[in-house]
């Protein structure tokens, strides 16, 4: 019993055809088809590859994105932690301050508006330490927020560069190809066969 590609060419070869002619025909055929076939099989099986690759790739640029914000909010944290320790120190040291100068005062027999003026501008002192590391925080909240929104893009540009389209093969292509390389193979086992 012959394959029907072996009946097909034994026809278009007419009955004068030879036999090593029709499995000439017949192998060239069968070569371009498993050709186009294997190459269509290799151009899926890279595309499935590209998008696991991409997958993975994509989560560990999530991942490090994370951690970045993490590590900038945790270092915003530690430094207004580190403000409001500060302002506590001036606090306990403007009341140290304070009541030292309402008991010298008060032993040295001195009241009044000189002593009034002394203990505001202690206060205006402390005040004014206060806005200024209240204000150095503010900038480096804006830092952080700036820095935050600059990882953001970093990040975003990453994924776009990470997740560019995959070139997949359709199956309508394929098949084309597949007919196509099945087709030169038949043209070709013809030449040969005119050949000898």
């Amino acid at each position: 019993m012959c394959d029907p590609v072996s009946i097909a060419v034994g026809s278009a070869l007419g009955a004068t055809g030879s036999a090593t002619a029709v499995g000439m025909v017949g192998a060239t055929t069968m070569l371009g088809v498993a050709s186009s076939a294997t190459s269509f099989i290799g151009q899926r099986r890279m595309a499935r590859q590209q998008a696991r690759y991409q997958a993975r790739a994509a989560e560990a640029e999530r991942q490090r994105a994370m951690q970045e914000q993490s590590a900038l909010r945790l270092r915003q944290a530690q430094e207004q932690e580190a403000a409001n320790r500060e302002m506590a120190e001036v606090a306990l040291k403007s009341r140290e301050a304070l009541a030292r100068t309402r008991t010298s005062a008060g032993e040295a027999g001195v009241a009044g508006a000189s002593v009034e003026m002394l203990l505001d501008d202690y206060t205006r002192q402390e005040a004014a330490y206060r806005i200024g590391i209240t204000r150095q925080q503010e900038m480096r909240d804006v830092q952080t927020g700036l820095a935050l929104t600059d990882a953001g893009y970093r990040t975003q540009m990453r994924q776009i560069e990470i997740n560019k389209p995959i070139d997949k093969p359709s199956f309508l292509t394929g098949a084309l190809n597949i007919a196509q390389g099945g087709l030169s193979g038949y043209r070709t086992g013809l030449e040969l066969t005119r050949k000898t």
